[in-house]
């Protein structure tokens, strides 16, 4: 493997050399820094402590990781949704219904459905879903949470100890969130969706809030985000704009493939923001781009691009093309705002000033 790429050591030389050979025998050509990291990490854990507890959490977290990559990584080319909801709602009841149709018309356009697995709404979703095209990400509860029956493929059940597990892979393996009426754990989950993209700890995302008609389950919660939230100062007004409300399933599908008409996905390099674009936009667009948006840029202005190069030492969506911009990696209400722009490939008149 040759010379160490970094200073993360165990600090013994033995174990060093045998960590070393051991990842030379064991990772793609690439990734050897990465595995050599790990692997020192669980010796230095092995060495630091004899708390069987936390020995136990990392081996559990790990193993369901590793797991969770090798179920999901066949399908990253394929855009997911993730529902989530009360497992308490009958199949009877109108949101049941609806996140039945809601699946049922995502699948029929080609997404992939991600659920908690477990009855209500999980189930829904599931049962909406086109055969093969769904996943379930159960936890493992002594009441309430068993698995649904409408799971086909059973390789993409996946059983989770740990709630934090479950949820990171939540966001990371789909591309957009559905949420329906529930209880503390469809509030948390859609919290910390919110929270991680507000933050930029998650990229960009359409997020759906999904209400039967004659319903104001959402309506009220957006009510008392506006009026506790916002008014006090603890959120901004952009803030706002990373969630949309409605009691349509048609409407619902239409947000999502918006999302992804024109923008395609989003790359963080070397304090440049990379915006992966299906389609090329016009330069009056893009000119309308720059004066609506220059609040969000730190320096310069946003260009056209190709691929840079760490986009295409990876080989990264070489043929699509690109916007680049400095951006303050700050504002993610505004950032979404611009995405909502790109795909329209147009600046609302009254916003033009």
């Amino acid at each position: 493997m040759g010379k160490r790429r970094c200073s993360y050591r165990v600090g013994h030389e033995e174990i060093e050399c045998l960590i070393e050979k051991l990842t030379g025998l064991t990772a793609p050509e690439g990734t050897q820094h990465l595995l050599q990291e790990i692997f020192t990490t669980a010796v230095k854990l092995g060495r630091e402590t004899e708390d069987m507890g936390d020995l136990k959490l990392v081996n559990n977290e790990l193993k369901e990781l590793r797991y969770s990559f090798k179920i999901f990584a066949p399908y990253r080319h394929i855009k997911k949704v993730v529902i989530f909801g009360s497992a308490r709602s009958k199949p009877s009841s109108p949101e049941y219904r609806m996140a039945e149709a809601f699946s049922r018309a995502l699948t029929e356009r080609g997404y992939m459905i991600v659920t908690g697995a477990g009855a209500g709404i999980m189930e829904g979703g599931n049962k909406g879903a086109k055969p093969g095209s769904q996943f379930g990400l159960n936890i493992r509860l002594p009441f309430e949470q068993k698995p649904n029956p409408y799971i086909n493929v059973k390789e993409r059940l996946i059983n989770y100890k740990y709630f934090f597990t479950r949820k990171l892979i939540f966001i990371k393996e789909t591309d957009a969130t559905a949420l329906f009426p529930g209880g503390f754990g469809t509030h948390d989950e859609g919290f910390e969706m919110l929270t991680l993209i507000q933050t930029g700890k998650s990229k960009p995302r359409p997020i759906v809030l999904l209400e039967p008609e004659g319903s104001t389950y959402w309506t009220s919660w957006k009510r008392y985000v506006k009026e506790h939230l916002l008014k006090t100062g603890y959120i901004e007004k952009q803030d706002l704009k990373l969630f949309h409300l409605t009691h349509s399933v048609n409407h619902a599908v239409r947000i999502i493939e918006e999302f992804y008409r024109v923008y395609h996905s989003i790359r963080y390099i070397s304090g440049k923001t990379v915006i992966r674009l299906n389609r090329n936009i016009s330069d009056r667009a893009l000119a309308l781009l720059n004066r609506r948006f220059r609040d969000i840029l730190t320096e310069g202005e946003i260009r056209r691009s190709g691929p840079l190069k760490a986009e295409t030492a990876r080989g990264e969506f070489l043929d699509l093309p690109r916007l680049v911009m400095h951006y303050n990696q700050r504002d993610y209400g505004r950032l979404c705002e611009m995405i909502h722009a790109i795909n329209a490939d147009k600046i609302p008149r009254r916003e033009r000033a």
